[in-house]
């Protein structure tokens, strides 16, 4: 039987990720009261208002793959990284930065007349990081599922082998 402090030791990596995890998500909920807050209460708002709304929409699917990112995090702790559910984890991972990473292009046309009549570059800048951030999330994620459904055909060829 393993000691505790073996046991930190090799979890120390997948504790520190699910403490961003879960870090992230307080910060997101956060957030996420705060814009709806501001965007119901303020009547000065105007046209951002629904910049602020996009934002809050935006994050269901974040905090969604927040918790497939945590899901999959316990599987790599119970040594099930190459398995369907962590297949499956990562899939809706990729799903949801790609929602997201939409809804922000479809935002666009608006953020940029936005930009134009507040004469604000800057917000035409920032439309587009958040429109390319979660893409390439989404990319990635679409790497790491192959790699992971590789080692998945890998294992199972190894265990008909053995």
């Amino acid at each position: 039987m393993k000691n505790i402090k073996s046991q930190i030791t090799d979890r120390g990596s997948t504790l520190l990720l699910k403490f961003v995890v879960l870090f992230l998500a307080i910060a997101a909920i956060c957030l996420f009261g705060f814009l709806l807050y501001v965007s119901i209460a303020a009547d000065s708002m105007g046209i951002f208002r629904p910049i602020l709304l996009g934002i809050c929409v935006t994050e269901i699917p974040f905090l969604y793959a927040l918790y497939q990112a945590h899901r999959l995090l316990l599987y790599i702790d119970r040594n099930k990284a190459f398995s369907n559910a962590s297949i499956k984890a990562l899939n809706k991972i990729k799903l949801s930065a790609f929602t997201i990473s939409l809804l922000y292009t479809g935002g666009m046309p608006y953020i940029y007349y936005v930009g134009e009549v507040d004469d604000a570059p800057g917000i035409i800048l920032m439309g587009l990081i958040l429109a390319v951030v979660p893409f390439i999330v989404a990319v990635f994620a679409a790497v790491l599922l192959k790699l992971f459904q590789n080692g998945l055909n890998i294992k199972s060829e190894n265990d008909l082998t053995v």
